[in-house]
């Protein structure tokens, strides 16, 4: 017997070794193969564009900033801060466009008062409906938010056909904003509703820093099949930059140009970053039982290793602005570019 179970562990750790190098080949061949992203066109020479961001001190509101006034094209850009009580006497007037960023990130929600949960609805849901009819009584001709409304779909595969529907009350205040704001889209106010995944990039909160903290930390980690859809900050910011160029209006759901495995990231941190993980193959099963315990676990379970996707088709648009391919912007999210 212990014979048997020493041949098995030895066979096991062989069929693990050539598994690793297996797949840090087929990761250095699809870096250095990988497709040529498309580069975004030249910026056309467009009018100065005026531009308020309303919400201080966000992730997405600064880096769309920098964004902007690093391009070539010229964009006067200001920002809002709304906890000022006084914001409401801001003259919106002499806008082209509003990008509203304002609002409660998603924080644990499992058990919180009646109080926190208005809370949510006041600032995510009426806050941004207050700042939308503000900007179009001043005849600002354009506004833009951005919203996660799929948390609580029974599928993980998002397509055109996908009914929104949300989890929890923080999910509901997003919501109710989003639809209210495509009913007041018309001619003179242009309205864009931005759907985007899971943003990432370098300074980004939520589950990619807790992602590259383990990948740097573990000397293990299990090879699971799943697929995710996520979109790096400079996309995003390359995207609104096109919003508000062409004036668009509707409803849009950037993504990456190609979804990620949650193992292959986890290894491409890993090799950015000069540490050594051993991918643990046979793995995926155990992860997808894990998936199924109730409660906290498995939610995290999920979170990691399950699938959440948008159908690639969904995320068309004329004018490139994919910037960086996944491998890229991982080097540029790490600190090697």
């Amino acid at each position: 017997k212990g014979l048997l179970l020493g041949s098995l562990a030895l066979g096991y750790a062989a069929y693990t070794a050539y598994t690793n190098i297996k797949r840090k080949v087929q990761l250095q061949d699809n870096f250095i193969n990988k497709k040529e992203l498309k580069q975004p066109k030249e910026d056309k020479q467009l009018p100065l564009k005026k531009v308020l961001i309303t919400g201080a001190n966000s992730y997405i509101g600064e880096s769309v900033e920098k964004w902007l006034n690093d391009s070539d094209n010229e964009y006067e850009i200001d920002t809002l801060d709304m906890l000022d009580p006084n914001w409401k006497e801001y003259d919106f007037s002499k806008y082209d466009t509003v990008f509203h960023v304002a609002g409660i990130a998603h924080a644990d929600v499992g058990n919180v008062s009646d109080e926190v949960k208005q809370r949510y609805y006041k600032v995510n849901t009426d806050l941004t409906l207050e700042v939308a009819n503000i900007a179009k009584e001043a005849k600002v001709k354009h506004f833009m938010s951005s919203m996660i409304v799929y948390s609580g779909c029974g599928t993980t595969h998002i397509t055109k056909d996908t009914k929104p529907k949300v989890e929890n009350f923080y999910g509901d205040s997003k919501l109710q904003a989003d639809l209210k704001l495509q009913e007041m889209n018309d001619e003179s106010f242009k309205v864009v509703v931005v759907r985007p995944p899971m943003i990432y990039g370098k300074g980004s909160k939520g589950n990619y820093p807790q992602l590259a903290k383990l990948a740097t930390k573990l000397s293990v980690f299990p090879i699971v099949d799943n697929k995710r859809s996520m979109l790096h900050i400079d996309n995003l910011c390359e995207f609104i930059k096109l919003m508000i160029d062409n004036e668009e209006s509707g409803v849009f759901f950037p993504q990456n140009n190609e979804y990620t495995n949650t193992s292959d990231m986890v290894q491409m941190i890993a090799n950015v970053k000069n540490h050594k993980i051993i991918m643990l193959p046979g793995t995926s099963l155990p992860m997808k039982l894990l998936e199924q315990v109730p409660g906290k676990i498995g939610g995290l379970a999920c979170k990691a290793f399950g699938n959440s996707y948008y159908d690639m088709d969904m995320s068309k648009y004329k004018d490139e602005y994919r910037v960086n391919s996944l491998i890229e912007s991982i080097k540029k999210t790490e600190g090697e570019q």
